[in-house]
C-alpha cells in the first residue's frame, strides 16, 4: 500500500508538472492594457499546443511551450471598456477560464513605504481622508482594479510571484496602495476609462532591490547590503517581485522611493537612470521609453530639520526627470504639516495621486486644459528698484535697507506664466553674499507684461546682504512649502548662484 501511495503521489507531482498553469496577475478580475498587443504568459507541457481566446474578438492566438513548459501569445485588445470580458486558455484537453476581465489603462506601481502605505494606513501613520475614500469606493467597482504583490525576497530571478487582481469594493479598498488608488481614482475621472494599478512595492527598499546581478556586480559596493534587514538587500526585489512581472502590458510606471539612498546623489542619479533603461528593455513595448513618474521625497527632519541633505536628495530626483527622456517629478514639499517632522509617512496621499494623474493625463492622454508642471527656477537677475519697490521695502522692516534705494533681485520661474498664490507674505526665501551664509529674505510678487517674456516673478531683498549672490528656497530637510502657482502645484525647491 506504502508502494501504491509514493507511485500516485509521484504520478500526481509528474501531471501537475505538465498541467496548464499561469501566474496569479492573469485570473478572474485582472485589467488588461487596451488597444495593444497585451502579452499573456503561463506554462503546460513541453511542445503543447496552447490557445488563447477572448470575449470580444473571433480571433485566436496560439503558441506552443517551450522545453521548459513556458508558453507566450499577445492578444490584441480593444478600446476601453467597463464591460467585463473573458479569457479563454487551453491545452491538452484543460481549460482555464478568466473571467471579469477589464480593458483598461494599467499603471506598474514601485518603489518603497510611502508607495506601499496602504489606504487603511501604517501602525499610527493614518492616511488622511481614508476612511471616506475607503466607504466611496464602491462607486468605482467597475472601474478600477488593484493587484498588490506580496514581499518575496529571492537570491535568483523567480518566475513566479503571487498577486491577484482585485475589485474596488470597501473590503479590498483599505489594502489598495493609497498613492495608487488616489491615481486610479483621479484618472478613470478624468478619462472616463477603468483603470488598473499593479503595487510592487516593499517599505525602505534602496533602488539597488529593484536591480539584477549582473548590473549591481558592476559597481564598487557589488551586492554589499546597505543594512542587515531584508528591505535592504541588494536585488532581491527585482528577483523575488519584479522579474516575475516583467512585461506585463503596462501604459507607465510610478515610483516613490529614495529615503533609503539619500545621501548618496550622484551614485542615485546614475543607479537610478539604469535602472529605467532596463525597466523599459525588460517590458519591450513600443520605443522603450514607457513614462516614469516619480515622487519628490517628502520633507522629513532627517536628524536635522535645518540640515540640507534631504534637498540635496530631492534636486538630484528632479536632475534626473530633466536628463532622462519621457520622466517627470511631481513635487510634494507642501503636503506635510508642520507636526509631521518625524514622521517618515504624511498623511497627504490623496494629491500625490492626483499630481501623478495629472501629469500622465496631460503626457500621455494629450488632455489640454490641466496643469501638470510644478513652477521651477530658472534664472535670476538684479534689478534697480523702481518707485512701487521702494515703497514695498520702506513699508517693511527693512526700511532701513541700503537696499531700498538701490538693487532688488528679480527670480524667474517657468510653469507660472499668470503667476503666483500671492502677492506678499511669501515664505522660505533666503539669501547669501560672497560669504556663503544664508539669511531670510523678504519677497513678494511682481510683473512686467510688456518686457519680461515670463510675465509674472518674484523680487527679493535681503537686509543683511547687499549684495545677494545666492538664493536658494525651501532648501532644507524639513521645510514645507506654502508658495504655488496658479493651478496649486508647489514652487519646487531650490539653491542658486548669480551667474
Amino acid at each position: 500500500m506504502k508502494k501504491i501511495f509514493l507511485f500516485l503521489l509521484a504520478l500526481t507531482a509528474m501531471t501537475a508538472a505538465h498541467a496548464l498553469e499561469m501566474p496569479e496577475i492573469f485570473g478572474d478580475n485582472m485589467m488588461l492594457q487596451q488597444k495593444t498587443q497585451a502579452k499573456i504568459w503561463g506554462w503546460a507541457k513541453a511542445g503543447s499546443k496552447v490557445e488563447v481566446s477572448a470575449s470580444w474578438t473571433k480571433d485566436k492566438q496560439t503558441a506552443t511551450a517551450g522545453d521548459d513548459g513556458k508558453w507566450m501569445v499577445q492578444l490584441l485588445t480593444p478600446a476601453a471598456s467597463y464591460d467585463p470580458q473573458t479569457v479563454t486558455v487551453k491545452a491538452d484537453g484543460a481549460t482555464l477560464n478568466i473571467d471579469n476581465v477589464l480593458i483598461g489603462e494599467v499603471w506598474f506601481c514601485s518603489g518603497q513605504s510611502n508607495m506601499e502605505m496602504p489606504l487603511g494606513g501604517f501602525w499610527n501613520c493614518p492616511v488622511e481622508g481614508a476612511n471616506e475614500a475607503i466607504a466611496m469606493s464602491g462607486k468605482y467597482k467597475r472601474a478600477i482594479r488593484v493587484a498588490t504583490i506580496p514581499k518575496v525576497a529571492a537570491q535568483t530571478p523567480q518566475e513566479k510571484v503571487s498577486g491577484k487582481w482585485q475589485e474596488c469594493v470597501p473590503e479590498n479598498a483599505p489594502g489598495f496602495s493609497a498613492c495608487g488608488y488616489f491615481f486610479a481614482r483621479t484618472l478613470t475621472d478624468i478619462l472616463d476609462v477603468p483603470v488598473g494599478i499593479i503595487n510592487c512595492s516593499w517599505g525602505g527598499s534602496c533602488v539597488e532591490g529593484w536591480l539584477p546581478r549582473d548590473i549591481l556586480i558592476t559597481y564598487p559596493d557589488g551586492l554589499t547590503p546597505t543594512g542587515d534587514a531584508d528591505y535592504l538587500q541588494k536585488m532581491v526585489m527585482y528577483n523575488g517581485m519584479l522579474h516575475p512581472l516583467a512585461g506585463y502590458t503596462v501604459k507607465g510606471f510610478l515610483w516613490n522611493q529614495g529615503e533609503s539612498n539619500m545621501g548618496r546623489e550622484a551614485e542615485y542619479i546614475d543607479r537610478f537612470t539604469t535602472m529605467v533603461n532596463l525597466w523599459r528593455k525588460l517590458w519591450n513595448q513600443p520605443l522603450d521609453k514607457l513614462p516614469f513618474y516619480t515622487v519628490e521625497l517628502p520633507p522629513y527632519w532627517y536628524d536635522d530639520a535645518e540640515g540640507d541633505w534631504g534637498a540635496k536628495f530631492r534636486a538630484a530626483q528632479h536632475f534626473i526627470t530633466r536628463m532622462v527622456e519621457n520622466c517627470g517629478c511631481v513635487c510634494t514639499n507642501d503636503l506635510i504639516y508642520d507636526y509631521e517632522s518625524k514622521q517618515i509617512h504624511g498623511t497627504k496621499k490623496l494629491e500625490i495621486g492626483q499630481r501623478l494623474a495629472y501629469m500622465a493625463a496631460v503626457r500621455d492622454y494629450g488632455i489640454k486644459g490641466i496643469v501638470a508642471d510644478a513652477p521651477e527656477f530658472e534664472h535670476m537677475r538684479p534689478m534697480k528698484a523702481t518707485q512701487e519697490d521702494q515703497a514695498v521695502i520702506a513699508g517693511s522692516v527693512v526700511k532701513e535697507n541700503p537696499n531700498a534705494q538701490g538693487m532688488v533681485m528679480c527670480l524667474y520661474f517657468t510653469n507660472c506664466e499668470d503667476g503666483f498664490d500671492r502677492m506678499d507674505g511669501i515664505e522660505g526665501f533666503e539669501a547669501a553674499g560672497d560669504d556663503g551664509v544664508w539669511h531670510p529674505a523678504i519677497v513678494w510678487a511682481a510683473s512686467e507684461w510688456r518686457t519680461q517674456p515670463q510675465g509674472c516673478f518674484l523680487k527679493l531683498v535681503c537686509p543683511e546682504v547687499p549684495d545677494v549672490v545666492s538664493v536658494r528656497y525651501n532648501f532644507k530637510n524639513f521645510a514645507p512649502g506654502k508658495l504655488h502657482g496658479m493651478r496649486g502645484l508647489p514652487v519646487v525647491p531650490f539653491t542658486a548662484k548669480r551667474r
